[in-house]
């Protein structure tokens, strides 16, 4: 049986989020990962930075709120309170390749938050002069962190988050699993949303943390091909510690193939009083299918041929309410 379309664009967003994550073939410059309090970009980062260790490719952690070093980068850079010119030389000077007859090493730069970037209407040209053919950038944004104010005085320039979705050729969303599964069982209740975190709108205390605290999370992808169409998908990264080793086994499912958001394939009225909390049975039981198979519909002996050529000659009986009319049985 030939795939569905749904089933094959399926296989190709999980194709390019493969291909986004092991920065095969440059498929994505500037990757931007937007995260919140409730679901941190932490895990998503630490895997690019662990197959970027698979593919040999130099890690440069830029750091603006990071005071530890982490284990999988090749280099660290301390980047607050320098201005951006000089962040950009000295991030070049560890990704300009020195001249050699063996191919150029990949290289894959973290910026490790730009929520409050020095000067936003400065970010295309530090970006351009950081990112090349062998260079991919991850920059993480906190969605629920106001920027500082701007020192441009102009009263018309974007908002920060604005101008970095803009640039970015793909954009990633993180959200905790538990909470997006919370979320689509209140929608098909036609419930409101749960909040969480700063959304409770609670003073002075942030809920929902706790169940936001597991390795598994769920996230969506949009990502700007170079023909400007874009590819939108949401996926579901679930972690589990790896056989013979201390590290931990990564594993990416689209959504819709993730058991708590799989639709039910289940037989026409087979669970859905327990889906609706139906306190009744809509489908129907053997007997019953049965039954509703042996009825005989009304005027059937009309579909069956009569001599003559007479086939499909309706068969009426008068009865003794009817009023009989000569003229209209005439015609």
């Amino acid at each position: 049986m030939a795939p569905s379309a749904q089933a094959h664009k399926r296989a190709h967003s999980l194709l390019l989020f493969e291909k986004l994550l092991n920065l095969r073939d440059t498929a994505s410059p500037l990757t931007l990962v937007l995260d919140t309090l409730e679901q941190s970009a932490e895990p998503l980062t630490h895997e690019f930075m662990r197959r970027a260790k698979v593919e040999r490719a130099k890690v440069i952690f830029v750091a603006f709120a990071t005071l530890k070093k982490p284990a999988l980068a090749d280099i660290f850079i301390k980047a607050r309170g320098k201005s951006l010119q000089a962040l950009a030389a000295e991030i070049s000077s560890h990704t300009t390749p020195t001249p050699s007859p063996q191919p150029t090493q990949k290289s894959l730069i973290i910026l490790d938050t730009l929520t409050t970037p020095p000067t936003p209407s400065l970010l295309p040209t530090f970006f351009a002069s950081i990112i090349s053919a062998a260079t991919s950038l991850l920059a993480v944004s906190h969605t629920d962190v106001p920027p500082l104010p701007s020192l441009s005085t102009n009263e018309y320039a974007p908002h920060p988050l604005t101008l970095l979705t803009h640039l970015a050729t793909t954009v990633l969303r993180v959200v905790s699993l538990a909470h997006a599964a919370a979320a689509r069982r209140a929608r098909e209740r036609s419930l409101p949303e749960p909040g969480w975190g700063l959304r409770e709108g609670r003073e002075g205390v942030l809920v929902g943390l706790s169940s936001a605290k597991g390795e598994d999370g769920a996230g969506g992808m949009e990502m700007r091909r170079r023909s400007g169409r874009a590819v939108a998908e949401r996926f579901v990264m679930t972690t589990a510690p790896a056989a013979g080793e201390g590290g931990k086994w990564v594993r990416v499912v689209v959504m819709g193939d993730h058991p708590v958001f799989r639709e039910g394939d289940k037989e026409e009225g087979e669970g859905v009083e327990e889906e609706m909390g139906a306190t009744f049975s809509l489908g129907l039981t053997e007997k019953q299918r049965r039954d509703r198979e042996g009825v005989v519909l009304p005027y059937f002996d009309a579909q069956v041929e009569v001599g003559g050529g007479e086939g499909g000659r309706i068969l009426y009986d008068i009865g003794r309410e009817d009023d009989f009319d000569e003229e209209e049985d005439e015609i």
